[in-house]
């Protein structure tokens, strides 16, 4: 419980330095924070000790809604809009992006070619796995949950659970008998 109020203080020191925090919202010490002015935190945000979250780009941004719980050692990083929606849980070690970057220039520095930006968002209510990777182009609908160490990308529907490398839908909710049902790997629900 002291940690919380220690972590409190630390958001109050930040809170101008952010987008916008709703409170009560609190961050533990982060590792990094690059473009900071551009992290926009809901309301009962919480973020354990070294995260670090990159903006890069005049108009990117990184949104964290309501209530969203993030654990230690998280890494997010956006060059356009990246999207946490409200209620989700991250875990431990996981890497969130909407960037790849170019290889194309041969004898040049990945770091120093161009980015590659690819449009990604998770859902509200999600689960993401402890060490997982959610790659630039991922779309996570409603209640999604992530494996541990799963590779995620591309587009996920609604009340799926995703595991592997590369990930694949292994069940999903189905309205129809309130259950969640094994799948095939593109989702289709089994006979």
């Amino acid at each position: 419980m002291i940690y919380r109020v220690y972590w409190s203080i630390i958001t109050l020191l930040y809170s101008p330095f952010f987008g916008k925090i709703k409170f009560p919202s609190y961050i533990g010490k982060p590792l990094l924070l690059k473009g900071i002015n551009k992290i926009f935190l809901g309301k009962n945000v919480r973020i354990f000790p070294q995260v670090r979250m990159e903006v890069h780009g005049k108009d990117s941004k990184i949104q964290i809604d309501d209530d969203v719980a993030i654990a230690q050692n998280v890494h997010i990083t956006s060059a356009s809009n990246l999207v946490i929606g409200r209620a989700t849980t991250i875990l431990a070690n996981v890497f969130i992006t909407n960037i790849d970057h170019d290889y194309q220039e041969i004898g040049k520095h990945i770091l120093k070619q161009k980015y590659l930006i690819k449009e990604t968002t998770i859902g509200e209510n999600c689960y993401i796995g402890i060490g997982a990777c959610i790659q630039a182009g991922t779309i996570l609908g409603k209640q999604c949950i992530v494996g541990a160490n799963a590779v995620v990308r591309g587009e996920f529907p609604d009340y799926c659970v995703i595991v592997g490398i590369p990930a694949k839908i292994i069940k999903r909710y189905n309205p129809i008998t309130e259950m969640w049902e094994k799948t095939t790997p593109d989702g289709e629900f089994r006979n």
